[in-house]
């Protein structure tokens, strides 16, 4: 197509210039090509079991001395992500043990549930973000390598709505009911005190989206990440909901309630014939 104005061929090269690049992540739940996993899915083989570490942020992180979150509890964020929640705060952070090791498998190994909703136009939706890390020893803590691409000219506001499709390896990228998943493949050959097939802990870090430097989070490429803030409440910050595990090491991994009552028991006989003999 020919334009009627050749002087506009500059301005309009400018504009697509200006445009933010979009990576054609996949869309909200709703739209066609979503990844987002449904909580009654079937692929689903367990959960989050204990809360090995929990340090709320504080409801702005502008005003660090402020009150922090108190949103739910620790304990909200075990089992199915039907059952509860507990709010991070800005910068917050949790860390979460599992009765059986997570391993690398097929696809997505877990997915991470937040409570976010749709808001404003088709595929667009209030969601707050996390930062995704996992662990083999408890000790050393390897984050998946998220992107953002939400433009940051324009500060999203505290209820403001995001697009899916800017943002890739974030924890509460879709709506309630809908889980984030992490392929652990992604982290090979990353380090040699991450074992993949072995993975005990899994740590989510509230995502502080403010577009201020000082402040903000940024993703693995340097961009801030632009999500709702500010949210100067008890339920500031990310929301978690559960923490459902697709592919456990091996089958067997799975311990069964039955299996573990007759483990305890066997333990305590050993430990008393064992007192027996000192005595």
């Amino acid at each position: 197509m020919r334009l009627a104005n050749s002087r506009l061929v500059p301005a309009l090269v400018l504009i697509a210039l200006a445009a933010p690049a979009r990576a054609g992540f996949d869309p909200q739940v709703g739209q066609a090509g979503s990844q987002g996993i449904a909580l009654n899915s079937g692929v689903f083989q367990g959960w989050a079991t204990s809360v090995v570490d929990f340090s709320p942020g504080p409801q702005d992180v502008a005003n660090p001395g402020g009150p922090l979150a108190s949103a739910g509890s620790p304990a909200g964020a075990l089992g199915s992500a039907a059952s509860g929640l507990v709010s991070l705060g800005d910068g917050g952070s949790i860390t979460l043990g599992f009765d059986a090791p997570i391993a690398d498998g097929d696809g997505a190994d877990f997915a991470v549930f937040e409570n976010g909703f749709l808001s404003g136009a088709a595929g667009l939706a209030f969601l707050e973000l996390a930062f995704v890390e996992v662990s083999t020893n408890g000790l050393d803590f390897f984050r998946f390598a998220a992107t953002s691409l939400t433009q940051t000219a324009a500060q999203v506001g505290g209820f403001g709505p995001i697009d899916a499709r800017d943002i890739n390896n974030l924890a509460g990228k879709y709506v309630a009911g809908y889980g984030t998943g992490f392929d652990l493949a992604e982290l090979r050959g990353l380090s040699p005190l991450l074992d993949v097939m072995n993975i005990n802990f899994v740590r989510l870090i509230d995502v502080v989206g403010s577009i201020d430097p000082a402040l903000g989070s940024r993703d693995s490429l340097g961009n801030l990440i632009n999500d709702p803030y500010s949210t100067p409440f008890a339920s500031s910050g990310f929301d978690l909901t559960g923490v459902g595990v697709i592919n456990y090491a091996s089958p067997t991994a799975v311990p069964e309630p039955t299996s573990l009552a007759t483990a305890a028991i066997g333990l305590g006989l050993v430990l008393a014939a064992r007192a027996r003999r000192r005595g």
